[in-house]
């Protein structure tokens, strides 16, 4: 694994939880809210690790308060409901709240509680700030309206690191963020900085610093704290109050007194005691594994220095660049670039290649990355040059925060960061490296990239009559050890180098498809050739082998008992082939006569479960999800669950869909809105492919591995209820709804293809080229095949049969074709 998301959450060495458990085991911690000598312990341990934390920012009890929260954004919500805001008067201009454009969601929350205490926010760029500089004059000094500023040490985005000098100057009026008399709080939000940099308070005395702990020390999660300036604490307002908080209050009348302490004043019932216990050991971790943070700062900048100057200089054979980086600095010094690089890809021409594409052929190199907007809208709204009507028009088309809609209407919604941290390695950017490459720019038979101490020449994929090879002046040659030869992404060289398919392949209809076995139905060859069904398949447990049929009942649900079954681990989560491909080695058969599944796997012994379901069994009800929606399933039995966790080495259980459970397919905004019912399927009904589409993937896959593909083990791989053949690659990209005798259906959409078709469906055996090649045959988009729901307008037919040979009837998005009287379809 080549991890790179450390600016999202750094990773714990084992010590760390050694020493911990260690600890656990050792010692008896109780409630710090008893008296007992176990809870006396704890309450002394975490006031030990408050004066630690403190230690470790340069400062003392005696300047700052520690406030621990349940992470870096509930302490900024505490800032923002405690801040001692001022209303507007005939004579004092009222408080504000102002924070940087280049901020995190969390902080642009505030707005919303001090817009409800009627305290105007104003957004504020960074050049914004520098423009403002002045000095403050006797009118503006005398002015005591608390107005407070909000801004990252580091972008979370970006990297870039802002002035840590800001603090001063603002808080003496040399800089101001806007031109409104008052005194100026300053609140650092440090919780990317500290995770790689550090801080140090007795010089830089910002009046709030949030932090997040899993970002420093990866254990534990859902600890933070707020540091809070002891000067300013005394003028906090604090409304609610929990246990532990009161040093005395009456339940029957208005009466209340505070804890003298601050952060007990602001610590609302029991700390995650034990989990700040952790933070002690994670100092200790830290301190012991690295020397300290200054040691970090520039081990982490090297690894993103040396990374950014070899990614900024690779180039097509055009010369046009492969990536285009956001950033604010030239990455020349630690002091204003913290270690996170924030690109998109390009192709040949310019063009962006969409995020999630990105990430999914990451994943088959097994590199972790972080893609999307990252919680900072407004830096992602800069870097991206999007505006505020296009956020609201993406809204409208579809896109949300943290989904996979990458590019719309030929523009990025979104970027690709990846980001070091302390345990990082120079291997590890290298392995980015080399995958940057190889997905681009051909999979260089050679590739020399530079060591840490060598300058870089751009590296070039220059055309040669076999191929393409690098061109870099630099001779520190390395190996590729996963890198395979072929360029997955490349489409075609505009200098005349080698291309992959085109859109539409000719010839494919006249090819022989007597390689597809099972229940195949002839095809007519002829242009004007109808269309029809050659394969079906049902998967009754979702993520194991397919069972084709030749013609099956359809339910509201789709196929009759297709995926009512799935494989769940000892935490009821769903265990698909991603993380187990050996499922797709359980071959489970129906007998619909004897109402029956039967299942089978080489080595075991058959093992069997009944179709009806018991409506008086004993097996409690237990809630699980699929694609995040909600499902209700309920055991099918300790029996079962031995034959899984035999056959896959790990405990897991069979669960079954409950019957009187409706899950409701998502809803899309183009789409009607439909009660459609869903069985543990992932997105839609039913799965369409075609198989004249999956014959022009397999001629690239076939070039590019240099062996014949059998057509049959490629289809596997798709996992399609129904298959169909046209005459050119690709028709079904087009369909709006599709009748099959006299079932008709409502396309929901593309299928956006995942891992899970790298997996080879006889063996388990994984191979990236599948959704490489993909890629490159569909625009650089890695859909394929289209989503089917029962049509909403339309009733089940009876007999409600799905057979192979029927006719396909497909009515194209805006335009109908319609079919003569001859060629109209029957029952």
């Amino acid at each position: 694994m080549t991890y790179l998301d450390h600016a999202g959450a750094t990773l714990f060495p084992e010590s760390l939880l050694k020493a911990f458990t260690d600890d656990l085991n050792a010692n008896i911690y109780g409630n710090p809210h008893s008296q007992s000598i176990s809870s006396k312990l704890t309450y002394d341990t975490i006031e030990h690790v408050r004066y630690r934390l403190l230690q470790h920012f340069n400062t003392t009890v005696e300047d700052y308060t520690a406030i621990f929260t349940s992470g870096s954004t509930a302490a900024l919500k505490l800032v923002a409901e405690v801040f001692p805001w001022a209303a507007e008067s005939p004579g004092e201009p009222g408080s504000r709240f102002c924070y940087l454009t280049d901020s995190h969601t969390s902080v642009v929350g505030m707005r919303r509680v001090a817009g409800a205490m009627n305290v105007p926010s104003v957004p504020v760029s960074p050049a914004e700030i520098v423009s403002r500089a002045g000095e403050v004059t006797a009118e503006e000094g005398s002015c005591r309206t608390p107005l407070l500023f909000c801004y990252p040490a580091q972008s979370n985005f970006s990297g870039t690191k802002y002035p840590l000098a800001w603090i001063g100057e603002i808080k003496s009026g040399k800089l101001r963020p806007i031109d409104v008399p008052g005194k100026w709080f300053v609140l650092l939000d440090a919780a990317s900085y500290v995770s790689t940099s550090p801080l140090d308070l007795s010089t830089h005395r910002a009046d709030f610093v949030p932090l997040s702990f899993y970002k420093m020390f990866g254990f534990p999660t859902g600890l933070g704290a707020l540091l809070v300036k002891n000067e300013i604490a005394s003028s906090l307002r604090k409304s609610y109050f929990g246990g532990g908080t009161a040093a005395a209050y009456l339940a029957g009348k208005d009466f209340y007194l505070p804890r003298q302490s601050v952060a007990e004043r602001f610590e609302d019932g029991t700390v995650s005691f034990l989990d700040i216990i952790a933070l002690k050991h994670g100092f200790d971790t830290l301190e012991r594994l690295t020397g300290g943070m200054e040691n970090i700062k520039q081990h982490t900048f090297a690894l993103a220095h040396y990374t950014h100057r070899v990614l900024s200089t690779l180039k097509y054979p055009n010369g046009a660049p492969v990536v285009r980086i956001y950033s604010d600095t030239d990455f020349s010094s630690p002091d204003t670039q913290g270690p996170i690089i924030n690109f998109n890809v390009l192709d040949e021409n310019g063009e962006i290649v969409g995020y999630s594409q990105v990430d999914r052929l990451a994943g088959l190199y097994n590199i972790h990355i972080r893609t999307g907007c990252f919680c900072n809208t407004g830096a992602c709204q800069q870097h991206l040059g999007i505006s505020d009507d296009d956020i609201r028009k993406n809204l409208q088309a579809g896109h949300v925060c943290g989904d996979d809609i990458d590019v719309i209407d030929g523009r990025p919604t979104g970027s690709v960061r990846i980001s070091f941290g302390y345990m990082s390695t120079f291997e590890d950017a290298q392995t980015f490296l080399k995958f940057v490459i190889a997905t681009r720019l051909c999979g260089c038979n050679l590739l020399h990239l530079p060591s840490q101490a060598e300058n870089v020449t751009p590296v070039t994929a220059s055309p040669r009559e076999n191929g393409f090879t690098c061109e870099s002046n630099v001779v520190n040659e390395l190996p590729l050890k996963t890198i395979p030869k072929g360029s997955p992404l490349h489409t075609r060289s505009p200098s005349g180098g080698t291309s992959v398919c085109p859109q539409h392949a000719e010839g494919h209809s006249e090819r022989d498809v007597t390689g597809i076995s099972g229940h195949s139905a002839e095809a007519q060859e002829s242009h004007g050739m109808p269309v029809t069904v050659t394969n079906i398949y049902l998967y009754p447990i979702k993520s194991c082998a397919a069972f084709e049929v030749a013609q099956w009942p359809i339910g509201n649900q789709g196929l009759l008992y297709d995926r009512g079954w799935m494989v769940v681990n000892q935490n009821g989560v769903c265990i698909t082939q991603k993380q187990e491909p050996r499922l797709c080695l359980i071959q489970p058969l129906i007998d619909l006569e004897k109402k029956v599944m039967v299942i089978k796997a080489e080595g075991m012994d058959l093992i069997s479960v009944s179709l009806e379901e018991d409506s008086e069994r004993e097996t409690p009800i237990c809630q699980s999800k699929v694609c995040s929606h909600r499902v209700q399933t309920y055991s099918c039995g300790e029996r079962l669950a031995a034959w899984f966790s035999e056959f896959l080495g790990r405990q897991c259980y069979l669960i079954r869909q409950c019957s009187d459970f409706q899950r409701n397919a998502k809803q899309k905004r183009e789409m009607p809105v439909t009660a459609a019912s869903l069985s543990l399927v992932n997105e839609a009904q039913y799965l369409l492919i075609n198989q004249t589409s999956v014959l022009q993937l397999s001629d690239q896959i076939t070039a590019r591995l240099g062996e014949p593909l059998p057509l049959q083990k490629l289809m596997h791989r798709f996992r399609a209820n129904i298959v169909v053949r046209t005459k050119e690659p690709f028709e079904e990209d087009q369909w709006d709804e599709v009748a099959v005798g006299s079932l008709h259906f409502k396309v929901m959409g593309p299928c956006h293809r995942c891992l899970v078709i790298c997996i080879d469906q006889q063996t388990g055996q994984r191979n990236k080229e599948f959704l490489q090649s993909l890629a490159s045959t569909k625009d650089r988009k890695t859909n394929f095949g289209i989503y089917l729901m029962n049509h909403p307008d339309h009733s089940l037919p009876i007999p409600n049969i799905l057979s192979v040979g029927s006719q396909v009837l497909a009515v194209e998005k805006n335009i109908t074709h319609s079919l003569s009287s001859e060629e109209q379809p029957s029952g």
